[in-house]
C-alpha cells in the first residue's frame, strides 16, 4: 500500500516547482516584493545580479551588495503564493525574509509615499490558519525590524517621506474591503493594509528564520487619497527608498556579525 505524500519529504533537496529553483540559486538575504516587475527594479541595486529563474509570477535576481549575496523573489499577490514562494526559498537556504512594495494607510496622518513598517499583522487571511490556531499572532523578527526603523529614520532625514511604525492588517479581498470594513479597522489604531505580511511572519516563526515588511504607502483608504490609475512621483521614490533601506539593513546585519565574531 502507497504511503499518503509528505510534501516537506518529496520536496527537499531537489528543484522547487514553483519558484523553479535549487540549493545555491539564492542568498541567505531574500527580498519579497509582489510584482515580478519589481524584481528588476531590486536588480538595479544589486552589483553583479543574475536572473535566475522566470516562472509563474516568481522573478528572482541574485547578485550582491555591498559584498553579500542577496536575492529577490517576486510572490504574486496574497498569501497563498507568497507562502509557497517562502517556503521553497526556506528549502533551497533563504533565512532572511524581507516583504517590499505597496500598502495602504489606514490613518489621517499617513501621506502617499510615506514608508510603513510593520511591527506585527492582523490575519485577515485564511492561508495562516492552515499553519496555527487564529489567535496566535502574527509577527516580524524584532531585531531586524528595529534596525530597519532606525536605517528608514536616518535615509528620509533629508526628504519629505515620513516613517511609520504599526500594526498592519493582511487582507485575502482586495475588492472585499468595503467603507464599513476599513472604518473598523481605523477604529483599531491599525496603520496600514496589505495582502501577504502575515503568512511571511508566521512561516517564518514556524521555519525559525526571519522575516520583516516595508512599504510604500500608495494611498489612503481613511482620507479617499487613492491612486488606481497612472502614476506618482512619491510613490516610485518610496519604492526605490524602501529597496536602499533594506539593503543597508542586510550590510549593518553583516557589518554586526563580523564585528561580533571579531571580538570572540
Amino acid at each position: 500500500m502507497k504511503e499518503i505524500l509528505n510534501k516537506d519529504k518529496v520536496t527537499a533537496g531537489v528543484k522547487q516547482y514553483h519558484i523553479a529553483m535549487e540549493e545555491g540559486d539564492v542568498g541567505e538575504y531574500v527580498l519579497l516584493p509582489g510584482d515580478p516587475k519589481r524584481s528588476d527594479r531590486v536588480a538595479k541595486y544589486l552589483e553583479n545580479p543574475v536572473l535566475v529563474a522566470d516562472h509563474r509570477e516568481h522573478r528572482t535576481f541574485t547578485g550582491y551588495y555591498k559584498g553579500t549575496r542577496v536575492s529577490v523573489t517576486s510572490t504574486g499577490m496574497g498569501c497563498p503564493s507568497t507562502a509557497i514562494a517562502v517556503e521553497e526559498l526556506i528549502k533551497i537556504g533563504g533565512k532572511v525574509f524581507i516583504r517590499i512594495g505597496s500598502s495602504a494607510g489606514l490613518q489621517d496622518h499617513i501621506a502617499i509615499g510615506d514608508i510603513l513598517i510593520s511591527q506585527a499583522a492582523m490575519k485577515n487571511e485564511g492561508t495562516s490558519k492552515f499553519y496555527v490556531p487564529e489567535c496566535f499572532p502574527a509577527v516580524p523578527d524584532f531585531t531586524f525590524t528595529h534596525d530597519m526603523t532606525v536605517v528608514a529614520r536616518e535615509m528620509t532625514a533629508d526628504s519629505d517621506l515620513d516613517v511609520h511604525v504599526g500594526i498592519t492588517a493582511t487582507d485575502d479581498a482586495f475588492y472585499g474591503e468595503s467603507p464599513e470594513f476599513i472604518e473598523s479597522l481605523v477604529k483599531l489604531g491599525v496603520q496600514n493594509v496589505e495582502m501577504e505580511a502575515s503568512a511571511l511572519f508566521t512561516i517564518a516563526h514556524l521555519r525559525s528564520v526571519k522575516a520583516a515588511c516595508i512599504c510604500g504607502a500608495s494611498g489612503n483608504l481613511k482620507t479617499g487619497d487613492v491612486i488606481y490609475q497612472g502614476e506618482n512621483t512619491r510613490l516610485i521614490e518610496a519604492w526605490d527608498k524602501e529597496i536602499q533601506i533594506v539593503l543597508e539593513t542586510i550590510y549593518m546585519t553583516e557589518e554586526r556579525k563580523k564585528a561580533s565574531a571579531a571580538a570572540e
